[in-house]
């Protein structure tokens, strides 16, 4: 590995571990995974301490109180759902300052006249921050899968359907951190960046479910694509190829966010410093 890049590595994990951002994303992970399957179990446990009001009501809550109690993958989809939303919302955010926030601080705005190339900025951001939301998303699925499988009564989970959902969970939560970093990066502006993703995560796997209910081959529906593998849905041949498609567009993110970053001119006049 070039030293810069390898340098340009250091910095990031320095970063990102030094201003409590990795630590509080870890807590959001684990929070969120332990949190959600006992959510769907307390949901049941209430539903059932009211069935005798619906009864009264004319209503049979009996399935419904049934299936929140008793399946421990209904705890675990849940809570891929909630890691898809609010752990990938809460990363996009909390990395602005390292996905292009830190060029409008001319105290540490990239010193291409001093030889750090574009490829020692680009390329270590790419490697940390994809890295570290895969990693944390899998462990989240994992953690989530352990918490259900205690308070449920039915501990219906296929590990190898388990570890499918927790792959395709950590490469789209990768998917939207790269266009995060392509899109941050090449314009210096990591709020909008972050705003157009998060947007994008939420509206866009609804907006194209509407068109095919199962939308394999698509990377901007991955979470929905991770809730089927649990299930069992989805071949491993589509789940390849899925995985494959969105590895390929995050390279062209790669490249994109390079070739801005060649093709402008940082501003690095004045005397005034941000710290």
């Amino acid at each position: 590995m070039d030293l810069q890049v390898k340098a340009g590595v250091g910095k990031e994990l320095l970063a990102f571990s030094r201003t409590k951002k990795l630590w509080v994303l870890v807590c959001v992970f684990i929070g969120l995974s332990v949190l959600s399957p006992l959510m769907i179990a307390g949901l049941g446990s209430l539903v059932d301490s009211m069935s005798d009001t619906y009864e009264q009501l004319g209503m049979d809550v009996s399935a419904m109180t049934e299936e929140l109690s008793s399946s421990a993958m209904l705890g675990v989809s849940s809570q891929i759902s909630d890691l898809s939303f609010a752990g990938l919302l809460v990363f996009l955010l909390l990395i602005n300052s390292f996905a292009g926030g830190e060029q409008k601080k001319r105290s540490i705005i990239i010193p291409q006249s001093s030889g750090l190339s574009s490829i020692a900025y680009i390329l270590p951001k790419f490697i940390v921050y994809p890295s570290a939301i895969f990693v944390l998303s899998l462990a989240g699925v994992f953690t989530g899968s352990f918490v259900a499988s205690l308070v449920f009564d039915n501990n219906d989970i296929v590990f190898s359907q388990l570890f499918a959902a927790a792959v395709i969970l950590g490469v789209c939560n990768m998917f939207y951190v790269c266009l995060h970093l392509a899109l941050g990066t090449g314009t210096g502006k990591a709020g909008m960046s972050s705003a157009v993703c998060i947007v994008a995560s939420v509206l866009l796997p609804n907006i194209f479910s509407v068109w095919d209910p199962a939308p394999v081959y698509n990377p901007f529906t991955m979470n929905l694509t991770a809730v089927s593998a649990l299930y069992g849905r989805e071949s491993a041949s589509d789940l390849f190829i899925t995985v494959l498609i969105a590895l390929i567009i995050m390279a062209a993110a790669y490249f994109i966010a390079l070739f801005a970053q060649n093709a402008k001119k940082i501003d690095n006049s004045g005397d005034e410093i941000v710290i």
